[in-house]
């Protein structure tokens, strides 16, 4: 348990190079902070050699047996040459210490936004995730918790609720909207049925895909949980539902020539997009005490966020008593 209320207020830039020294690569003063705020990470520049990217975890977010368990996965991809960014072992080991923080060293990938409103870009994205899942379905997490309603939902339902986070001429509205979409989600998971949880990327948007002439590198797998196929699939979409059918026909058309994908699993998408909007209030509000959130996040916890909220809860309550997507 660290002495500071805010976890990082100790990692100043001469901690952060120390920390790359102390692995044997000699850190040339260069550092860059990255856009990043569960962790903190830096590009570092190294005498002699390429630069660096350097992931201070969160302290108490994971268990490092958890952190392992991402390392070994990654790692596990990359030699499978999936294009994913796995953090290199340097005197054997993954994780490091420096400080009272834990990080990881990862090369530097360089790359730009996908366009995934290109249907031969979605394409590449669904066979590189087949591959992807389909290591992910060999083995489970043992450290790792799973995406599902009790995770993302109920536990983010009563952290807001038992924080008094909302103003209190919105509560009801909120306590009744977020009763609404949490029954809902779990109608979708009834009706798709038992579905089977794998090893997931679990944050799979666009800011987590770098593009290159090669196509798509996979970048922090920080969220990476057990969980449906489909969730690593549906941030990919956007726009009106004709304009999502036909993303997910290309996804699919790439993913399903490596990995089986069950059709069922289409019932979740609305499902698991809720979850998220629900999850991420949560987020945000059990991180207020970084101060790096305040400043980032101004407009959380206003009247207007909470209204907005509501109203797209609302949605989504009306989307996810639509038909799914077809596959």
């Amino acid at each position: 348990m660290m002495d500071s209320p805010h976890p990082y207020s100790t990692l100043t830039p001469d901690c952060a190079l120390d920390a790359l020294d102390s692995t044997g690569l000699k850190a040339d003063g260069r550092l860059l902070a990255l856009n990043s705020y569960e962790n903190r990470v830096y590009q570092m520049g190294v005498e002699d050699a390429q630069p660096v990217v350097v992931k201070f975890y969160r302290p108490e977010r994971w268990s490092d047996e958890a952190i392992l368990e991402e390392h070994v996965y990654t790692q596990d991809l990359a030699e499978r040459e999936i294009p994913v960014v796995a953090p290199l072992t340097l005197n054997g080991v993954t994780l490091h210490r420096h400080a009272g923080f834990r990080f990881a060293v990862y090369p530097k990938q360089g790359g730009r936004m996908p366009e995934f409103d290109r249907a031969d870009a979605l394409e590449w994205m669904g066979r590189f995730l087949g591959r992807i899942h389909a290591v992910g379905a060999t083995t489970a997490f043992a450290h790792r918790p799973a995406l599902d309603l009790e995770t993302f939902g109920y536990a983010s339902r009563d952290f807001l609720r038992q924080g008094r986070w909302l103003p209190a001429d919105l509560i009801a509205a909120w306590d009744s909207v977020v009763e609404h979409a949490l029954a809902s989600v779990a109608y979708c998971y009834e009706r798709a049925g038992r579905v089977h949880a794998i090893r997931l990327h679990g944050d799979c948007h666009a800011g987590n895909v770098l593009w290159t002439e090669a196509g798509p590198h996979f970048v922090d797998f920080d969220d990476s949980r057990m969980g449906p196929a489909v969730q690593d699939l549906w941030m990919l979409l956007s726009g009106e539902r004709e304009e999502q059918q036909a993303q997910m026909n290309a996804i699919l058309t790439g993913y399903e020539d490596f990995m089986e994908f069950d059709p069922r699993e289409l019932h979740l998408v609305e499902a698991l997009r809720t979850l998220r909007l629900i999850h991420y209030a949560a987020w945000l509000a059990r991180r207020w005490d970084d101060p790096a959130f305040p400043a980032a996040f101004p407009w959380f916890n206003t009247q207007q966020y909470w209204q907005a909220r509501i109203l797209e809860l609302r949605e989504q309550i009306a989307l996810m008593d639509e038909p799914p997507l077809a596959a």
